[in-house]
């Protein structure tokens, strides 16, 4: 019997949690597949071996393993295989298949340009930062300079800025000092994040303090629950149920 199993990044934080689950339900219902469950990778329960456990005691024999992910890194390409390496060693009946990450996509660089006209205060001098989780994996850095280069073009500026939370540089604590120094009017702070978390809140308490000392800055909202990034990942899960994974065979 065909199953689904998502694969989110997890928080500790239960909001964000409770975010992702609800968005996660909502793709759930437009899923021809009776068997479906949600995970996470980290920080969050049930795990990726609980939820594969359910599905099996409930007579699943097919699993597409599908990464609430934006883009590949170090989860997409190790972090989850090892998880389903292991999995498939103890489930030797079990036929895996394993998803694609969203990526770059137009419609996803739609919704940023929606968070920031949204705000109702962008105008051409506004400077514009896009903000990525970050990785060590060179792939990611090129894919958020690609997102901002895209944004620039929507939004009809010269360029957007761009950072990273973790692991990779300019860091976000540098792109605001840059953002101070250029004495911009107004700068726009967008972040390429799926679902709220503690990145959210504490990217917020910085670009709190910065306002108190008389700068604008503006935080934008997150991906959310947007429909274009729903129709993304039901279409990722479609296509999820023809691409097998392969033991040591990282996407």
């Amino acid at each position: 019997m065909q199953a689904v199993l998502y694969v989110s990044h997890g928080t500790r934080l239960p909001e964000g949690k409770r975010e992702a689950i609800r968005f996660i339900e909502t793709v759930q219902q437009q899923i021809d597949v009776s068997l479906q469950e949600i995970s996470f990778l980290e920080l969050s329960s049930p795990t990726i071996a609980e939820g594969v456990a359910h599905l099996v005691s409930q007579g699943a024999t097919a699993i597409s393993v599908v990464p609430v992910l934006l883009l590949s890194a170090k989860h997409y390409h190790e972090d989850i295989p090892y998880e389903l390496e292991q999995l498939k060693e103890r489930y030797p009946q079990l036929h895996f298949t394993y998803g694609r990450p969203l990526g770059v996509q137009p419609r996803l660089i739609h919704i940023l340009e929606e968070r920031i006209r949204e705000q109702q205060v962008f105008h051409s001098k506004t400077k514009v930062i896009v903000v990525g989780r970050g990785s060590k994996d060179p792939q990611t850095k090129k894919d958020i300079e690609c997102i901002a280069a895209s944004l620039a073009q929507q939004l009809d500026i010269k360029s957007v800025d761009y950072c990273f939370l973790a692991a990779c540089h300019p860091s976000f604590d540098e792109a605001l000092a840059e953002a101070v120094r250029s004495q911009a009017s107004q700068v726009m702070v967008v972040p390429y994040l799926w679902f709220n978390g503690l990145l959210i809140r504490s990217m917020q308490k910085k670009i709190n303090a910065l306002n108190k000392e008389g700068l604008r800055f503006i935080l934008c909202g997150h991906l959310g629950h947007h429909p274009n990034i729903q129709e993304a990942l039901i279409d990722r899960v479609n296509e999820s149920f023809q691409r097998t994974f392969h033991l040591k065979a990282h996407v």
